[in-house]
C-alpha cells in the first residue's frame, strides 16, 4: 500500500482498503462508508487523470462515504501501483484510455463480488480517466450515470496531438460512435478556459447526447468561467469544493440515495 499518511485523512483511511482486481492486475482502493446507504453498496467507479494516481483528490471520496455511498478508485494503466513511464508522458494516452475502458467490466464483476451493487453504479473520470468512461459508455453497460470532469467525448479536438493519432481518433471517437450509447444521466464539469482539453469538444458531445435522449434535462454540462487551477484543467482550483458537491449530489440522485448536504 502507498504511504498515504499525508494524503488521506484518518476518517477516510479507516474505511479504505487497498487491493487488486482483475486477477491481481488492476490496483484499486475500495472505500466503504461506515454507515452505508444500502447493502449491497451503491458506488462510484472512478478513473483519475494522466500522471497522477487513484489516491488523488481524497476530498471527493470523503464526501461520498459520508453520504453512505461507496467508491472504487482505479489506477489507470501505467500509473500508480502499476507504473510505466511511457504511459504517463502523453505519447500513449489513447492507448491508456482504451485499455482502461476494456478493464471496466472485469472491475465491475470484482466489485459485485465484493459487496457493491452493479445495478446502482456511476462511472466517472477526470481528463484521460473521463475519456475511458465515455469510451466504455459507447456500448451496452449497466451504469446509472456518468460523471465526466475536464474531459471530452469529441476526440476530434485532440486529433494529431501527441498520443491521439488521427487513425485512432477516427476508430474510437465517441462522438461518432453513439449508436450503442444507452440513454442515462450525465454530468459534465469543465473549465471554459481549459488549456489542455478544449471545452468546445465537450459541448458538442453533450449536445449530441441531449439530442438523442428521451430525457435531455438529465444530461447537463456545467462550466466554470475561471478556476485558477493549473492550465485551468487540474482540479478546478478554487471551484473544487463546488465541483465535488455537484458530483456527490449527482451520484446520489443516480443511485437513489437521499443526500441533504454532501459537503
Amino acid at each position: 500500500m502507498p504511504d498515504l499518511n499525508a494524503r488521506f485523512p484518518s476518517s477516510l483511511m479507516r474505511v479504505s482498503t487497498w487491493t487488486r482486481f482483475v486477477d491481481g492486475s488492476v490496483p484499486v482502493v475500495v472505500m466503504r462508508p461506515e454507515r452505508p446507504a444500502a447493502t449491497p453498496l451503491p458506488f462510484l467507479l472512478w478513473f483519475h487523470g494522466r500522471t497522477v494516481d487513484k489516491e488523488t483528490d481524497p476530498g471527493r471520496y470523503l464526501r461520498l462515504v459520508r453520504a453512505g455511498i461507496g467508491c472504487i478508485a482505479v489506477d489507470l494503466p501505467g500509473h500508480g501501483e502499476r507504473p510505466e513511464a511511457s504511459m504517463q508522458d502523453g505519447s500513449r494516452t489513447a492507448e491508456v484510455v482504451e485499455q482502461a475502458a476494456a478493464e471496466v467490466d472485469d472491475i465491475l464483476a470484482d466489485a459485485s463480488a465484493s459487496g457493491f451493487d452493479p445495478t446502482r453504479a456511476v462511472l466517472g473520470g477526470l481528463s484521460a480517466g473521463g475519456m475511458a468512461a465515455v469510451l466504455r459508455g459507447c456500448s451496452h453497460h449497466p451504469f446509472r450515470g456518468f460523471l465526466l470532469e475536464a474531459t471530452t467525448g469529441d476526440w476530434s479536438t485532440l486529433c494529431n496531438r501527441v498520443g491521439f493519432p488521427a487513425v485512432t481518433v477516427e476508430r474510437l471517437n465517441p462522438l461518432t460512435h453513439l449508436l450503442g450509447w444507452r440513454d442515462c444521466p450525465v454530468l459534465a464539469l469543465h473549465a471554459t478556459l481549459d488549456a489542455w482539453i478544449p471545452v468546445e469538444g465537450q459541448r458538442r458531445f453533450i449536445a449530441a447526447l441531449q439530442k438523442k435522449s428521451a430525457h435531455p434535462a438529465s444530461i447537463e454540462m456545467h462550466e466554470y468561467a475561471r478556476t485558477d487551477a493549473p492550465h485551468e484543467h487540474m482540479g478546478f482550483g478554487w471551484m473544487a469544493s463546488d465541483a465535488k458537491s455537484r458530483g456527490t449530489r449527482f451520484i446520489a440522485a443516480c443511485c437513489d440515495v437521499d443526500v441533504a448536504d454532501p459537503t
